[in-house]
């Protein structure tokens, strides 16, 4: 064998063996191993045709970034049965190729692993426009206009949402008033609904019993705000879209419209170079959906599921929940292509709409309508019930995060993790922070030491860099996303998208361009700001890379098949137009994938699109 072979069989054979952190039974154990062992016994010479050892597919003549430890670059690359057999220079790759051997020539053009989403909520984001083309509002007079049409169509009576347009992102970043939506819509009950922030017209407060006396009893958290005159509800709620008394003016979709919408986000997913998800919050239903794709044999992205759990109620049957998913025969069986790895919920509100439980007051506010001087945001999770699902979580092997936007959350839950770890040790859980935005230096040091991970959407800072910068100011900001401190402490941090709703990379809330978030991670420059936030935080071209790849490979617990393009692992990867690693970095977002593969089959290529 060539020193190269040699290199790569013990790796290889060194690779399989290190037990995985995720529980697998033997069966799916030795399904995985098959591959790599016959390719080891290909390269030991013991076929007993060349046509064994022959690869399915080879890329040559490209620059193939492997994401390893070194950040290596080579040539080509070579696939046999959905794994990756080879890399090298072009002559040295070629020697595998057979008569059926398919070549592609990638013309120099880059070649990286498949882009990774830490965070997406995928198979409810397919369905925001089955009924009806949601337009897109930048301004209060379009959300106004959206109601009317709205009125028109819905039956007098019938409710009228409008879903996850932030305020962040409106032009008078604020939200629409109450009078204003009696206005739009006198007749009909309207929420214009953010997360479990939300601003109601009079009937929907009337219907939903929202009055003056209004108080919370289910032993959660959260507030309708007052006027400090009247005493009458303002419209905006904090933590309280569950009591809205919300009814669909719609047939729901069928199973099979969920599954028919859901492939077909898949496919744009594939068409920006996305290869693997993680659905950050799944019900039961969403479970389905995405089981019955994966029946038909339509997965083309890989899956994998933070179950959601509740943190209201009893113990008893918050731990109960939180056991049920770790008896999932989706967590106990390895699957490449669908697996649950944890638990999602939420400790906190949102940066969008001034819920953020922060360790300073937010201060009076305007664009958040915020009248308290002492407002800190709105914390879901005491500390003790807090304690004790992490422990749970733990205590089954389960990934546990939690929601958590403002430093106060985040704090909270690294203080919850540092509980538990003192006699459980967490980090082979791979714990985890969803957002994570408002950070300090101690809780990058703390996430570091302890193996705590954070997904973190880097397009947020695109799209709501101004509006925070005006709220907060600069030095507050400090530690917005430190992605830069994450990466030099040691911490692992992945790139997401908190994808809510549409199909279409830049259309959609959030945009799951992962250009976008790469070119956002290395300039740090807001939409409608001239200067960058924090520009000492930025990434390099190779960690920003990193972040979509390899990094959420970690996060996910699957870095041992994916993330990188080394011999034995699954052979997701994806071709570019653009140099991203080279390129100017106003070009890094406007990049376009040229073709897409998963398990080495081609499932995107932009000059004739794979159906």
């Amino acid at each position: 064998m060539s020193p190269f072979e040699i290199t790569t069989v013990n790796h290889i054979l060194s690779f399989q063996t290190t037990p995985t952190t995720w529980p697998e039974s033997p069966r799916t154990s030795l399904n995985r191993l098959v591959p790599t062992l016959a390719l080891c016994w290909g390269f030991l010479g013991f076929q007993s045709t060349a046509q064994s050892v022959d690869a399915d597919l080879i890329l040559t003549n490209g620059k193939v970034a492997v994401v390893d430890a070194r950040f290596s670059i080579h040539e080509a690359i070579a696939v046999k049965a959905g794994r990756i057999s080879n890399i090298g220079s072009t002559a040295e790759v070629l020697k595998a190729r057979g008569p059926g051997t398919e070549v592609v020539d990638l013309g120099g053009k880059l070649l990286v692993p498949g882009w990774i989403d830490s965070h997406a909520h995928s198979a409810d984001a397919c369905l925001t426009e089955f009924d009806h083309v949601v337009p897109s509002m930048e301004n209060i007079q379009d959300v106004l206009d959206y109601i009317r049409a709205r009125s028109k169509v819905v039956k007098e009576g019938g409710w009228i949402p409008v879903r996850q347009v932030f305020i962040t992102r409106l032009r008078e970043q604020r939200y629409p008033t109450r009078a204003e939506l009696d206005m739009a819509a006198p007749r009909h009950p309207v929420i214009f609904a953010t997360g479990p922030d939300a601003s109601l017209n009079t009937l929907a407060l009337r219907r939903s019993g929202i009055d003056r006396d209004f108080k919370v009893t289910d032993g959660g958290s959260g507030f309708a705000e007052t006027d400090a005159k009247s005493g009458e509800p303002t419209g905006i709620l904090r933590n309280c879209t569950r009591y809205v008394k919300l009814e669909a003016s719609f047939s729901p979709p069928s199973l099979a419209d969920k599954v028919r919408l859901l492939k077909e986000l898949f496919a744009d997913y594939n068409s920006v170079g996305i290869t693997s998800v993680c659905e950050r919050d799944a019900g039961l239903d969403d479970i389905q959906t995405y089981q019955a794709l994966h029946a038909q044999g339509g997965l083309t992205v890989r899956v994998n599921l933070s179950k959601h759990i509740e943190s209201i109620g009893s113990m008893t049957a918050i731990h109960e929940s939180i056991r049920e998913v770790c008896r999932d025969p989706l967590f106990k069986q390895r699957n490449d292509w669908l697996r649950l790895i944890g638990v999602k919920t939420y400790l906190d509100g949102g940066m969008l709409t001034g819920s953020a439980f922060m360790r300073e007051p937010w201060g009076v506010s305007k664009i958040y309508s915020i009248n308290d001087p002492s407002y800190r945001g709105v914390r879901f999770i005491s500390q003790e019930r807090l304690v004790s699902m992490v422990r749970t979580a733990v205590e089954c092997g389960l990934q546990f995060t939690a929601h958590s936007v403002g430093d106060g959350a985040v704090h909270a839950l690294l203080d919850a993790y540092a509980e538990v770890d003192k006699d459980l040790p967490i980090r082979k859980s791979r714990p985890c922070i969803s957002h994570s935005n408002f950070m300090s230096r101690e809780s990058v040091e703390m996430a570091a030491r302890l193996g705590v991970m954070m997904d973190i959407q880097p397009a947020w800072l695109y799209r709501d860099g101004h509006t925070l910068l005006q709220q907060f100011g600069y030095e507050r900001l400090r530690f917005f996303q430190p992605l830069k401190t994450l990466f030099e402490a040691g911490a692992v941090v992945g790139g997401g998208s908190d994808h809510m709703q549409k199909i279409g990379s830049l259309r959609s809330v959030n945009p799951y361009n992962p250009f976008l978030g790469m070119a956002t991670a290395v300039t740090r420059r807001p939409q409608r700001l001239a200067q960058a936030l924090h520009p000492e935080e930025s990434l390099s071209r190779e960690q920003a890379v990193r972040l979509y790849t390899l990094n959420n490979a970690r996060l996910l617990g699957c870095e041992d098949t994916l993330g990188s393009l080394e011999p034995g692992k699954l052979a997701d990867f994806v071709q570019l137009d653009t140099d991203i690693l080279t390129c100017p970095e106003e070009r890094i977002a406007s990049t376009k994938v040229l073709r897409t593969y998963v398990g080495g089959k081609l499932m995107y290529r932009r000059d004739n699109p794979v159906r």
